[in-house]
């Protein structure tokens, strides 16, 4: 079964949601929740079975397509994809355990297990074709989800959100078609694999214009300053799942691609944009901020905030070093379990008040202790209190970019510190004070259901923050061999000075017997 288990994880949420068709409205959540926690318990025997001493692809199955012109299905995974595929297959089951009572809960949940598919093969695909598949075909499921089950402008929030990704995507598929033709005019064949890409040396200019290409695909994705504007309206109008499964798991796509596409294709070309784009980052961090802080909805409070800290996995990933990278992947996934709480909690109260409006608020912590303890204990971690989840990711990639840029690193730091700021600003609004609402102070606290999601999340969210170890060294030998290649691949003296080499090869594994 594990020479097969990357395309059942892909494919059985997606056949299981359309058996899902026939089951009855009264039993789906049910049946959702069983076939989620089947799918969760799939991903964590893929890390049980993982060889974390192997930074190559492992699991690796391959397949013709369209054996002509070098497409094929390839799927493998590594260090780098292995815990976003797990927090996937994470939010996805909890996210069915708590949702609430919402009309058409049948068409939800089948939705959401469409999307599962999606999430799952960008995050495997070795393929540039099936990666792009995956990619545009994630965006179907969540303008569903945020045009059926959205606010009052969920119609206008689901286009934009459409129409700006789909966009970017399309210039980033002629980027890929490039690279393809590229590869057939250096070896005589077509192909879209990956891997066979990273043995391509292109020139410069090649490089920057290609690098561009890519760039405005996986930056609307993120999304990086200036293309930022579609996710506040997606997340203001999504529902609670909506929002949670956007921040957790879809903004993921873009960073992880520019660590599987635009890094080890593009060294030097990395290197030429990464102060540009080190810039852009800070600018996320300090204009969101500021943005956040003007709020009255505690939702885009946290949504801004989600933006400013992907700033933060921005500048690692661009440090262009193993310490910088892994900080940057860890990141993502520490900052998609303290953003995806965040957004459950932010659906609590408005399960119970059916509004946002942080004003409406006030000295809740007197009516709702569990919820405020575990509020308090999820923006200790989005802010990157030590010892919690956010401090390990945000540390490494600061510690990453240092090497490049004390000043940009420095400024980086200090604006991180306006995130406190806002967010401690919104807690005290909320809970401190005495209940000067009458509607709150019968609020009922947090029920057995929603704990049943919040505190695996606290569990992690302290857990990795204490020990990091079992999930930064899967994640560290991965970044090692993608470091090696950009440095072997730089053709400037500016790139080799500036992506460290490391000791020995290290080659890229190109099946599962190799791998093992």
């Amino acid at each position: 079964m594990l020479d097969n288990i990357l395309s059942i994880l892909i494919f059985f949420p997606a056949l299981a949601g359309i058996l899902g068709f026939m089951v009855h409205k009264d039993s789906m959540r049910a049946y959702g929740l069983a076939v989620a926690a089947i799918e969760f318990a799939l991903s964590l025997w893929l890390w049980f079975s993982f060889d974390s001493n192997v930074s190559g692809m492992q699991f690796m199955e391959q397949m013709p397509l369209i054996a002509s012109f070098g497409i094929n299905y390839i799927v493998g995974v590594d260090g780098i994809s292995l815990f976003i595929i797990i927090l996937a297959a994470f939010f996805t089951m909890i996210g069915i355990a708590s949702l609430t009572d919402t009309k058409n809960v049948k068409n939800m949940i089948i939705t959401l297990l469409m999307l599962q598919m999606t999430m799952v093969g960008v995050f495997v695909a070795l393929d540039a074709i099936l990666f792009y598949v995956f990619w545009e075909l994630s965006l179907v499921p969540m303008l569903y989800i945020i045009g059926a089950w959205g606010g009052p402008l969920r119609i206008y929030a689901s286009v934009k959100f459409f129409l700006y990704t789909f966009a970017g995507s399309l210039v980033m598929l002629v980027g890929m078609l490039f690279m393809a033709y590229f590869y057939y005019q250096a070896t005589g064949v077509w192909s879209f694999a990956i891997l066979d890409w990273y043995r391509l040396i292109l020139p410069e200019s090649f490089q920057l214009w290609l690098f561009v290409a890519f760039f405005i695909g996986f930056a609307i994705k993120v999304p990086m300053f200036p293309f930022h504007t579609w996710l506040p309206y997606a997340h203001g109008q999504a529902p609670t799942i909506g929002s949670v499964i956007l921040a957790a798991i879809l903004l993921k796509m873009g960073t992880y691609a520019f660590i599987r596409f635009s890094l080890p294709l593009f060294p030097d070309a990395s290197v030429f944009f990464m102060f540009p784009i080190a810039i852009l980052a800070i600018i996320m961090i300090i204009y969101t901020a500021m943005v956040a802080y003007a709020q009255e909805d505690i939702k885009q409070v946290v949504a801004y905030s989600s933006v400013s800290h992907m700033g933060v996995i921005i500048l690692g990933t661009f440090a262009l070093n193993v310490e910088g990278i892994t900080g940057s992947v860890f990141l993502m996934l520490a900052h998609g379990v303290v953003s995806g709480a965040l957004f459950l909690l932010v659906g609590v109260i408005y399960d119970r008040r059916h509004t946002k409006l942080m004003s409406e608020f006030g000295g809740l912590a007197h009516v709702m202790p569990r919820y405020a303890t575990i509020f308090a204990l999820m923006l200790m971690a989005s802010v990157g209190m030590p010892l919690t989840i956010n401090f390990v990711g945000e540390f490494l990639s600061l510690l990453g970019f240092y090497q490049q840029s004390h000043i940009l690193t420095l400024l980086a730091g200090v604006a991180i510190i306006v995130g406190a700021i806002y967010m401690l600003a919104a807690y005290k609004r909320i809970f401190f004070g005495e209940v000067t609402n009458e509607k709150n102070k019968n609020l009922p606290d947090v029920s057995k259901r929603e704990l049943l999601a919040l505190i695996p999340l606290s569990i992690i969210t302290i857990w990795l923050g204490i020990y990091p170890k079992p999930v930064l060294d899967p994640i560290n030998n991965s970044v090692e061999s993608v470091v090696q290649l950009m440095h072997d691949k730089s053709i400037t003296e500016e790139a080799k000075k500036r992506i460290p080499t490391l000791a020995g090869t290290i080659e890229i594994t190109r099946n599962t017997k190799e791998a093992h």
